[in-house]
């Protein structure tokens, strides 16, 4: 008698229930890899990229899509997510306390000679996006390797164009905007399908080794154009407030010129009716200003005697005088 197992079944109608049964299992497994394989499901800030037999076939949005088992292939890109490149340093630990590396190859990259044959280390960063999923997956082969040695050569010339100066103090925006529209042109040309956000000099600084003679340097240079700012704020004070002294010193001239001129005009036309009148009666007029400068003068004389020719009276008269003056 066949032994049979904890459920009543023995060996043998086991084996005869897979042997009834294989082909069945065998369909639905074979049906489940192909679903497996044709459904899929594309991340928000991804669109997924279909080959058939490698070539290119479309572009699907996010969402769940569905392509053909075992013929077609899925590569999915992350096209809104913001990537960048680090240039002179290397992120070690990102977070609220990020950490940054530096070893000889970053220093080698970051290591430039500027148009006044000075060295400047300089830090900066390239963000970038996808802009074009099928660009990027087959018209360039490494994206990343290329587009960092294209930024690496784009800033060399332009740091070469200016002087260390420039690319240490004023010059840093300029610098950023010319490589960002530099790099994104050369993107353009070599068909990448990435689009540059943004270029950001993280930190420029003169080599170690000079570090010190180029602070003191600016600090010179520093104190100069406090120095000339301060005697120009003096020149502002001193230099109106002389020029606005002058041009009232010069009204005031002008005013009493013209004051002057009227007063002489006034006499000239005064004499000049005095005289049409003297000619016209001139004994007439004679006496007029004899007896008109006599009530100007006389009065400012004090005691006056007139007397005749003989004088008889006079002592009568300087006695009353006397009296009433008592």
């Amino acid at each position: 008698m066949a032994k049979r197992n904890s459920e009543g079944l023995d060996a043998e109608e086991i084996q005869a229930f897979f042997k009834k049964h294989l082909r069945t299992m065998v369909w639905g497994l074979a049906a489940l890899v192909l679903i497996l394989s044709s459904v899929y499901q594309i991340g928000a800030e991804e669109v997924g990229v279909i080959t058939r037999f490698g070539r290119y076939v479309r572009t699907q949005d996010p969402g769940l899509n569905v392509k053909w088992p075992f013929v077609e292939t899925l590569y999915k890109v992350a096209v809104e997510r913001q990537q960048k490149l680090e240039f002179g340093f290397r992120t070690d630990e990102p977070g609220v306390n990020t950490t940054y590396i530096r070893n000889a190859s970053t220093t080698v990259e970051s290591l430039m000679l500027t148009g006044d044959l000075n060295l400047a280390d300089v830090e900066w960063v390239v963000q970038y996006r996808i802009s074009n999923a099928y660009e990027f997956l087959f018209k360039v082969r490494d994206v990343e390797g290329t587009l960092r040695d294209m930024a690496e050569s784009a800033m060399r010339q332009i740091v070469g164009d200016r002087s260390v100066n420039e690319v240490l103090t004023i010059g840093r925006t300029e610098i950023e905007s010319t490589m960002e529209a530099a790099l994104q042109d050369l993107c353009t040309k070599y068909g990448m399908g990435v689009k540059i956000e943004q270029v950001v000099l993280q930190d420029v600084n003169p080599p170690d080794e000079v570090k010190s003679a180029f602070n003191m340097v600016n600090q010179a240079q520093q104190e100069k154009e406090t120095l000339i700012n301060q005697a120009r704020s003096e020149y502002n004070k001193v230099i109106p407030k002389a020029s606005g002294e002058a041009q009232e010193i010069l009204q005031k001239a002008h005013g009493y010129a013209t004051e002057r001129v009227n007063l002489a005009k006034g006499d000239v036309a005064r004499f000049s009716s005095l005289y049409k009148e003297y000619l016209k009666a001139p004994d007439v007029t004679k006496k007029r200003l004899y007896l008109e400068t006599m009530s100007k003068v006389m009065p400012k004389l004090g005691q006056v005697v007139i007397t005749d020719e003989e004088g008889n009276s006079v002592l009568p008269l300087l006695q009353m005088e006397h009296k009433s003056s008592n």
